[in-house]
C-alpha cells in the first residue's frame, strides 16, 4: 500500500469521484458523544469546490444536532470498486428557496411534499479534513493479485493500494 497525499485540485477530484459513485454515506453529527450518532444520507453533489450536499428534514436530529455542532463525520464506501472515503467537515444548513431548487431532486418527494415542504433543508459540507483508500488499477487487478497470492501461498504486497489525505 503506498501512500499519495492529494491537495487542492487533485484532492477535490479524488472526493468528488469517490463520494458521487457512492452515492450514500454514513452521516455522523454529535461527534463528542458516544456512541457517535450516524445515519445514512444520499448525496446530492459534491461541487466543484469539493463542497458535499444533502437534502434533510430541519426537522431531523441531525438539523438539531448540527445547529448545536457543526462539526460532522462521512463515511464514504464504494465497494464495487475498492474506493473508501472519509471526510470531516463543517455543515451548514440552507433554508432558502434558491438553494432548495438548485439541489432540488424528484426523489426527494419521497420524504416531503415537494420543494415548498416548510421542512426541507439543504446541508453543505465543507471538508476540512479528508482520508481516501483506493486501488491503483482498479478492483478486478487488487482481486486477481490477492487471489495469485492465496493460490501460491505468498503474502500479497499490496502494491495496488494507494491511500492518503485530500486536503483541500
Amino acid at each position: 500500500m503506498s501512500t499519495e497525499n492529494l491537495t487542492n485540485t487533485e484532492a477535490i477530484k479524488k472526493i468528488k469521484e469517490i463520494s458521487e459513485k457512492a452515492k450514500f454515506c454514513m452521516f455522523a453529527t454529535d461527534l463528542e458523544t458516544l456512541p457517535i450518532t450516524s445515519r445514512p444520507m444520499g448525496l446530492q453533489e459534491t461541487d466543484e469546490s469539493g463542497n458535499l450536499w444533502f437534502i434533510s428534514s430541519d426537522a431531523s436530529n441531525k438539523n438539531f444536532e448540527i445547529k448545536e455542532d457543526k462539526r460532522v463525520q462521512l463515511f464514504f464506501m464504494n465497494n464495487n470498486d475498492s474506493e473508501y472515503l472519509s471526510v470531516f467537515g463543517k455543515a451548514t444548513i440552507y433554508k432558502d428557496k434558491s438553494t432548495i431548487e438548485e439541489k432540488w431532486s424528484a426523489i426527494a418527494n419521497a420524504w416531503f411534499d415537494g420543494k415548498d415542504d416548510p421542512n426541507v433543508s439543504i446541508i453543505r459540507v465543507e471538508p476540512k479534513e479528508s482520508y481516501y483508500w483506493d486501488t491503483k488499477a482498479g478492483k478486478l487487478v487488487s482481486v486477481l493479485s490477492f487471489a495469485a497470492a492465496a493460490i501460491t501461498g505468498n503474502k500479497t504486497d499490496n502494491s495496488d493500494g494507494v491511500e492518503g489525505n485530500a486536503t483541500i
